[in-house]
């Protein structure tokens, strides 16, 4: 069987892929990475290295175009700043509603596009990094268990019974897929995770603060953090 991984370029979906290189072997893995607008590349650079570094073929996909009209602060158009808080900070000022870093439906929108990809190159499963942390009070609802379920019976359904989704981490936390990347020897050094585009991470932002407290639960330091303050 082959697999297909959306592919972030970030800490989950990089520890997804080397779940997936390991189970399948690189030759029949496809790792997908969607640009859908991000005010920076870092990430999809990110992918290029990792991919190169496993060895497993690459495909890109632009579908910036479906989320044009959305204020999220991670998008270019956007008028909003990103906060520099963690998510449960955010989430007492949302009233329920998921963070300003919420994509619209963004993991429903690529594990859509990415169901015809698998389809289209003979893949039986995608897996993705979606973890309970993400999905903990609602910040991005297209992270939880239930979404999960529903869109893998979708997928399931619609494919004629022949592709389903994977989420090894969606019951799991930031500080338990850390753990199994380091187990997995991941090259977390060549992964990014920061919401904003320096030259460094930011360190403040929701996503930057989880990543180093995963790694700070696990007992080392992230290797990209080295040098930052």
């Amino acid at each position: 069987m082959k697999a297909l991984v959306l592919f972030s370029g970030g800490v989950d979906s990089t520890t997804c892929l080397a779940l997936a290189v390991k189970k399948y072997g690189a030759e029949n893995v496809i790792a997908l990475s969607i640009y859908y607008g991000q005010k920076h590349d870092k990430e999809i650079k990110s992918t290029e290295k990792i991919a190169q570094y496993y060895n497993v073929q690459l495909k890109t996909l632009d579908l910036t175009k479906i989320f044009a009209d959305s204020n999220c602060s991670l998008l270019a158009q956007s008028d909003e700043d990103i906060p520099q808080e963690t998510y449960a900070e955010q989430l007492e000022k949302t009233d329920g509603k998921p963070v300003s870093t919420y994509v619209p439906f963004r993991n429903g929108l690529f594990l859509s596009s990415a169901s015809s990809i698998a389809l289209s190159n003979d893949c039986g499963v995608i897996y993705y990094g979606a973890h309970s942390d993400d999905s903990a009070g609602n910040a991005y609802p297209d992270c939880s268990d239930a979404f999960n379920n529903a869109m893998n019976e979708a997928i399931y359904i619609g494919s004629g019974n022949q592709l389903k989704i994977v989420a090894p981490f969606v019951n799991l936390t930031k500080k338990d897929v850390v753990k199994m990347g380091l187990e997995l020897d991941v090259p977390y050094e060549l992964t990014w995770s920061c919401y904003e585009g320096g030259d460094k991470p930011c360190g403040v932002c929701g996503t930057c603060r989880d990543r180093i407290k995963a790694f700070e639960d696990n007992g080392v330091t992230d290797p990209i953090m080295k040098g930052v303050k």
